[in-house]
């Protein structure tokens, strides 16, 4: 008796060579991580990314919009503070739909306002230095000022210490600001023009160290509306400190012209959001890394004072600029590649 041929399987058939789904199928190997999730930049990166494009190169246009406001119309350094504090009020608007406080918890209250006072007292030395040295010089004297103090006071009251690349793009930036105002400082002239011009860099420096007090004053608070309580404090503690002070020490005046309601327009929203970004920058990153990195402002202030302001630019300032800019990329690029050795081990 003939035997009954069974059919072929679907796996062995010379022509039909196909896989055989009744089997179960072997478990997949995972798939490798896409480039951009192996190489994710760290926090710290994050936060110099922000202070470099969203601190740094904002307020590079504030201290020449300053000056040109003060040439066109002689606004007071006063009147400017309380116009760019006018724009930090509507934050309350933010804070009441959220259902936030508007002065904080009442436990980190008092550390709010110190936060706030001081970065008015920065910025109302910053703007009345402005007004007396040349805008890249005077904001080259207050972050380099606040450099080296943040450096200073991170060491001696948090005990955060600083890798040797750190320090190396650290010095650098400072080096390079040195570069920049140390040949100003060392023609300044007698009388009164001279006297005038050394008060402005002590306000500068003096900018400068209250800065950097007000950065770490800032990274002790931990509550979570934060950011917008202390940008609405300095808009508060800014108006109530500047007005009375605006019609004791200087005359106010009302600008006619629309170059300085132009200039008052622009510092206000560039200031807003160099402020937050500087804020949100040093909760992530080492606060002298975040200095370091907002020298980026003096770079684009002094190429705005030669090519807007038509003020000299000495070959030290393009110098010093230039060894400004190669401290930035060296402390960025180590954040970066300590990251990526990170994930590697991982």
């Amino acid at each position: 008796m003939p035997q009954l041929l069974s059919p072929p399987q679907a796996g062995n058939h010379p022509y039909f060579n196909l896989p055989d789904f009744t089997q179960p199928s072997p478990p997949s190997t995972p798939a490798s991580l896409p480039p951009h999730q192996r190489c994710r930049p760290s926090d710290a990166t994050k936060g110099l990314l922000v202070a470099l494009l969203g601190g740094g190169l904002p307020a590079g246009f504030v201290g020449p919009f300053s000056r040109m406001a003060y040439q066109a119309s002689r606004l007071p350094s006063l009147e400017l503070l309380i116009c760019r504090c006018l724009f930090h009020l509507p934050i309350a608007l933010l804070l009441k739909v959220r259902g936030d406080p508007l002065l904080g918890p009442p436990d980190v209250r008092g550390r709010a306002c110190l936060h706030a006072l001081l970065n008015v007292l920065s910025i109302g030395c910053a703007y009345s230095a402005v007004q007396v040295v040349p805008a890249g010089n005077a904001a080259t004297v207050r972050k380099g000022s606040s450099t080296v103090c943040s450096a200073l006071l991170a060491l001696c009251l948090e005990s955060q210490g600083l890798s040797g690349y750190d320090w190396c793009g650290l010095l650098g930036s400072t080096l390079g600001l040195i570069i920049i105002v140390g040949p100003g400082l060392g023609t300044l002239q007698e009388g009164t023009t001279g006297l005038y011009t050394a008060l402005g860099y002590v306000l500068a420096f003096l900018g400068g160290l209250a800065l950097s007090l007000g950065l770490l004053v800032y990274r002790s608070l931990d509550f979570p509306s934060c950011l917008p309580t202390v940008a609405f404090l300095f808009g508060l503690v800014g108006l109530v400190g500047s007005v009375p002070g605006l019609f004791i020490l200087q005359t106010p005046v009302l600008p006619s012209d629309p170059l300085s309601w132009s200039c008052v327009g622009a510092v206000g929203i560039l200031a807003l959001v160099s402020f937050v970004c500087v804020s949100y920058a040093v909760t992530k990153a080492h606060p002298a890394l975040v200095c370091a990195v907002l020298h980026s402002e003096v770079v684009v202030a002094l190429m705005l004072q030669y090519y807007v302001l038509y003020e000299t630019v000495a070959p030290s300032d393009i110098m010093g600029a230039g060894v400004v800019l190669g401290s930035i990329a060296i402390i960025t690029a180590q954040n970066l590649s300590c990251e990526r050795e990170g994930q590697v081990e991982e």
